[in-house]
Order: structure tokens, then sequence, then C-alpha cells
């Protein structure tokens, strides 16, 4: 099997705007929702064998809360910073382990989690999870067909 999980970064703080867009916080709702949803994954009994953030700050932060949840290491990469969902994608595929996690931004996020959920996730609202399994243990064959099941969880639910 293989899984493949996007997690929007949580909600950031744009108090500062002389502030880089890259060294935003996240913001006192980002800071509650982040635990909560690692929580809830961490419940559903997910063993991922790699994290892998974008370097921006709101999104480290975010993958921290989740890979403390889950029992792993986040790995920091910098092409995840802003990327498409191709790169999202073709990231995740390339680190050859059976369940990825992936903390990245919009509009890369909403657009590869509507792709792949068939339009029906319409948009990743911040700290969203999307989880999506194929019944082959084959990124090659995963990154070309459509998800056997999908699963989408959000703050406020």
């Amino acid at each position: 099997m293989t899984t493949l999980v996007l997690v929007r970064h949580a909600k950031s703080d744009w108090g500062n705007p002389g502030l880089d867009d890259h060294d935003r916080p996240l913001n006192d709702r980002g800071m509650r929702d982040a635990p909560v949803l690692a929580a809830r994954l961490a419940d559903t009994g997910l063993q991922l064998g790699a994290l892998l953030s974008s370097t921006a700050l709101r999104a480290r932060t975010t993958a921290g809360f989740f890979a403390a949840a889950l029992g792993v290491e986040a790995e920091l990469d910098e092409e995840l910073y802003g990327a498409p969902a191709s790169t999202l994608l073709r990231t995740a595929a390339a680190r050859g382990v059976d369940a990825v996690m992936v903390v990245a931004h919009d509009p890369g996020m909403t657009v590869l989690a509507d792709r792949l959920s068939g339009g029906g996730i319409g948009h990743m609202p911040t700290c969203a999870v999307a989880t999506f399994r194929w019944d082959t243990p084959d990124w090659d064959v995963a990154t070309a067909t459509d998800p056997d099941a999908w699963e989408f969880d959000r703050p406020g639910r």
C-alpha cells in the first residue's frame, strides 16, 4: 500500500507586515489547531516512512507538531516552499517509502488534494489533512492512477 498525507501549514501570523513571508510564524489559532489535527491523525495508527516539510517557519512549526505526534523526524526541503502540485507529488514519490507526509503551502496543496480526490476536496484550509491511499506498493503506479481511498480532516470538525 502507498499512502500520501498532505498537510497545509496551520494558520500563520500576518501581524508584522515587514516580515519576510518565509519567516512568518503561526498565530494563536495555528498553534492551537496543529497539535489537535496531529493527535487526531496519530489516533488513526498511521505509520510514516517520511515527513517532508517546506522550510518556511509556519510549515516547519506545523510539521514539528505532526512529527512529535507520529514519532518521526521532519525533513526540511527548500523545494516545497511555494511548490506546485506536481513538485509536491514528485518529491513525495521520490522518497521511495510506503507512507509520506508533505507539509507545505497553497495553492499547490489545494490543487493536488482536489485532483487526487476527484474534485471532492475543493479547498485545503490551513491545517487541513488529506490522506490518499493506493492498493499498490509502487509509487510509479500510484502517481499515475487515482487513489483507491482518501480521507479529509480540517480544524473545527
